[in-house]
């Protein structure tokens, strides 16, 4: 076994080493271990920077506590969460397949198609009201149609991208 920071090879058998002491770990690796509860523990932890067992027992309403200790070791062992006498801390943030379409902004974890929607709203709403109330004739049944039809685009692109972040935070990352 080749000596790196850590000393320890991955469980996944791949042959990579663990995110700790700046190696960083595998995306494959992190997409094969992090799913269901595990991967709930992950972004409990992503979110909150630093917990405890019984806090995230209670927060992911699991049966018992060695159920939250048991996801939060498997994190441990994969380098994304250190362990400080019963506090665990995030130390290494991955994207995986699951979080790939999910940005954090402070503790939440929103859709990233959001702040497309709130683009193309806010350049929709800007448009429509400089066409509306500030064009040479100030009547909308004289506006060109080059510009109901890029009015009509824009809006187009708003709906699909409300809707896409609309679904992807019904779904969740988890």
């Amino acid at each position: 076994m080749s000596s790196t920071n850590s000393g320890r090879r991955d469980s996944s058998g791949a042959g990579g080493y663990e995110g700790t002491g700046g190696t960083p770990i595998k995306r494959e690796i992190a997409d094969s271990q992090l799913k269901g509860n595990t991967l709930r523990v992950y972004v409990y932890v992503v979110t909150h920077r630093k917990c405890g067992v019984r806090e995230v027992q209670r927060a992911l309403h699991f049966s018992s506590s060695s159920l939250a200790q048991y996801h939060l070791g498997k994190l441990v062992d994969l380098g994304l969460v250190k362990e400080n006498s019963g506090e665990y801390l995030l130390a290494e943030e991955v994207k995986t397949d699951v979080l790939k379409d999910f940005l954090r902004v402070g503790t939440f974890i929103v859709p990233r198609f959001i702040f497309y929607a709130v683009f193309f709203t806010i350049v929709t709403a800007f448009l429509g009201l400089e066409l509306a109330f500030y064009s040479p004739s100030s009547s909308s049944s004289d506006l060109g149609g080059a510009e109901v039809l890029f009015l009509g685009l824009l809006g187009f692109a708003c709906a699909v991208f409300w809707y896409e972040a609309l679904r992807a935070w019904l779904k969740g990352p988890i």
